[in-house]
């Protein structure tokens, strides 16, 4: 029997999407990314600011989180590829929108996009991606994968290039992976061709988050347990730099909220900033 292909994207990653496009109708201008690519692609109906998981107050830092680290993902990879990197791969691609919203910096930097999901996920958004015109261009590769199996020999039959520099983007991931997981992960990807760079965000303990966001997490743990998407890892930044070199790597960073609020928050009258709930590790080979 042939198994069955859950199709759409997850309940996760249409949530991040939300959250972008949240930050464009709820917050003030300067907003850090500028994404509404995301919500018409999710089809969620004109009562989408009404779901409970929408609620401005009680959602202001973790949308915060989620655009800074998208500014930060996309900033770093047009950096890269001006020095000539022009491989980009995003594991667990959900939603994601750099290829549509900055397809002209993509095309002059020629960069190869390839967006790495299941099956069910990748049919899904390319369907989506032609109801709404906006299509899949030659150097985009949306490339299903089993990322319990052979995801690696996927992403190489689809064009990826193993022995050229690459970003690897991780975005929103890591703590659904056991510890083993992600260690596996680190190691694959460490074995690229060296100048490539890997930037992976992970969760903190619930510890070491601000006091008045420890809640908050503790909602969306259990919100992920009940759908059946258990968190399974959380990191101090001490331990998932040490994974990182441990599997390769030459050079690790760990990139705080402070210095992603000092970057885009610090001028803000509103006061939105990230929580340090989520964090960034950028390792290089």
């Amino acid at each position: 029997m042939e198994p069955v292909v859950e199709a759409g994207p997850d309940h996760t990653a249409v949530r991040t999407a939300l959250w972008r496009a949240l930050h464009l109708h709820a917050d003030a201008p300067p907003h850090v990314i500028e994404d509404e690519v995301g919500l018409r692609l999710s089809g969620a109906g004109d009562d989408w600011r009404a779901r409970p998981d929408m609620d401005v107050a009680a959602t202001r830092r973790t949308r915060a989180s989620i655009v800074a680290r998208a500014r930060f993902v996309e900033d770093l990879v047009l950096t890269e590829a001006a020095r000539g990197v022009d491989q980009y791969v995003v594991l667990g691609a959900g939603l994601d929108t750099f290829a549509q919203r900055r397809a002209a910096d993509a095309e002059a930097a020629g960069l190869r996009v390839f967006e790495a999901d299941r099956a069910g996920a990748v049919e899904w958004k390319r369907e989506r991606l032609a109801e709404l015109a906006y299509g899949v261009p030659g150097w985009l590769r949306l490339v299903p994968v089993d990322f319990e199996g052979d995801w690696w020999g996927q992403l190489v039959a689809a064009g990826f290039d193993p022995g050229r520099p690459a970003v690897v983007a991780s975005a929103g991931v890591t703590m659904y992976l056991t510890e083993d997981a992600l260690a596996a992960t680190l190691r694959r990807v460490a074995r690229l061709a060296p100048g490539s760079t890997l930037v992976t965000t992970f969760l903190r303990p619930i510890e070491d988050v601000e006091l008045d966001q420890r809640e908050q997490l503790r909602v969306a743990e259990r919100g992920a347990r009940a759908a059946g998407t258990p968190f399974l890892s959380f990191y101090a930044p001490e331990r998932i730099a040490e994974l990182a070199r441990a599997a390769g790597f030459r050079r690790t960073r760990h990139v705080p909220a402070e210095e992603l609020t000092a970057r885009w928050f610090a001028d803000r009258a509103d006061g939105l900033r990230p929580s340090r709930g989520e964090e960034i590790l950028v390792a290089h080979t």
